[in-house]
């Protein structure tokens, strides 16, 4: 049996320019898609997470408008319900990539506030790279590849080809004025070759091993092309 890493935010709350806490955590879908077309093809999922905290959804992730409607939302929560891999997290530091076939990153804002800054996912992201395994990240979660700055400025993720939340949907959601900063503006000063689709349409760029999807419409399209690869 396969294994695929889910590394995932373990923040409840993105912190606006004005000081205010939003609460937050991981995009439904992002983690409920991709987590169907991986087990459905007979892989492992663990979860890791920042000290091993137990991942919190954003509540606006299952607004029937944001979930594609209550059909949909319901299915979603289903998932989330039945997944136990969500309630045993391991921490990141502790996760050995050679234990992995496949390393996912999802998004929702909660990436915003802690992968975007943490050493042992910075750690595991150059690791991944270098492996050649394939390393997926989707929506706001490409925040995390600006943890892998070295002192100097550094990182290895210069110049690669990626995607991510895009300033236009940021804007949609009714968030940007608010924030600190905003990813496709970050991306682009660290710098990435970065590129975006239609706000709110799949839209993945794959550059060797990495593969990067824009928003959560991306993330069954980007678990299954990790599939692809893998098979």
């Amino acid at each position: 049996m396969g294994r695929v890493l889910f590394v995932m935010t373990g923040a409840s709350y993105w912190t606006f320019e004005n000081g205010h806490r939003h609460p937050t955590g991981y995009w439904a879908e992002e983690f409920v898609a991709p987590y169907s077309v991986f087990t459905d093809a007979g892989y492992q999922v663990t979860v890791a997470t920042p000290g091993a905290v137990i991942p919190v959804v954003d509540t606006m992730s299952l607004q029937p408008r944001y979930a594609g409607g209550e059909e949909n939302m319901l299915k979603e929560t289903a998932v989330i319900e039945s997944a136990e891999e969500l309630r045993h997290p391991i921490a990141i530091k502790d996760a050995r990539l050679e234990d992995y076939d496949a390393v996912y990153y999802p998004g929702g804002h909660g990436p915003m506030e802690d992968l975007a800054f943490d050493a042992d996912s910075a750690v595991l992201l150059r690791k991944a790279l270098a492996s050649g395994k394939p390393l997926a990240i989707v929506c706001h979660a490409p925040a995390a590849i600006l943890s892998t700055r070295d002192e100097n400025g550094n990182t290895p993720f210069a110049g690669r080809r990626v995607t991510g939340f895009c300033n236009e949907e940021e804007e949609g959601v009714g968030f940007a004025k608010d924030a600190k900063w905003l990813l496709e503006d970050e991306l682009k000063k660290l710098p990435t070759n970065y590129s975006r689709g239609p706000a709110w349409e799949s839209y993945l760029v794959s550059d060797g091993n990495l593969h990067t999807g824009q928003n959560p419409a991306s993330s069954g399209p980007l678990a299954q092309e990790v599939l692809k690869v893998l098979s």
